[in-house]
């Protein structure tokens, strides 16, 4: 098991000790969550509050994507925003897609790879209205090069926080469901496809959202 980022253990104490207090969130099938070795959490995506529950309620360190730029702003501010998200162990993403969005997959690799945890929301971006969207390929061709697992992981709650118009957050219930793990063996180009869509099923079971067959717009 990687070793937990000591700024990151913080976060979690702390922040993590403000969400439990004000949301008291519950989180079920720790079971299905590995001791050790490298996994890969694909979650539904409903709010930015989901990486927040997600990495106070799961005791393990996750790796979190983070925008490239905040590695490289200049200036002062550039300079703390840098070593907080390297000192969170984040994982810097291209938002320009195509071969930048692979670049950001193989930069996850060495973390699984070592026994590190990663977060990926499928769906690509937040879902714009509760429903859950077609999966994309990314997080099974990811957990196929590295050689882990895909842990499904279902939120709920967490988009309903700020009301329409709030600038303040509201109490909600708030929950995550970890799932059985899914290995990944492919033979074929059809089986990339057919794991994907077995995850989203997997996810909708857990979350119980409706499902959309197409994908979510960006």
């Amino acid at each position: 098991m990687t070793r937990t980022p000591p700024l990151y253990a913080i976060a979690q104490r702390t922040i993590g000790r403000y969400l439990n207090h004000s949301w008291h969130p519950t989180v079920t099938g720790l079971g299905h969550l590995p001791d050790t070795g490298g996994a890969i959490l694909a979650a539904n995506h409903l709010s930015v509050a989901d990486q927040l529950f997600l990495g106070v309620l799961t005791p393990r360190h996750i790796a979190f994507w983070a925008k490239a730029e905040y590695f490289r702003s200049p200036g002062l501010r550039g300079r703390l925003t840098r070593r907080v998200v390297t000192a969170m162990g984040a994982i810097p993403v291209d938002r320009g897609g195509g071969r930048a969005a692979l670049a950001a997959l193989d930069a996850a690799v060495p973390v699984l790879r070592s026994g590190g945890l990663v977060a990926i929301f499928p769906e690509g971006t937040r879902s714009p209205d509760g429903r859950l969207y077609r999966g994309r390929t990314g997080v099974v061709r990811l957990a196929h090069q590295a050689g882990v697992p895909i842990i499904p992981v279902g939120i709920r709650g967490t988009d309903r926080l700020r009301p329409p118009g709030g600038s303040l957050p509201r109490r909600h219930p708030v929950s995550i469901t970890f799932g059985p793990a899914i290995p990944v063996h492919i033979e074929t180009p059809a089986d990339i496809r057919r794991l994907t869509d077995t995850l989203m099923a997997t996810i909708q079971t857990l979350t119980e959202q409706e499902y959309v067959p197409s994908y979510a717009r960006t």
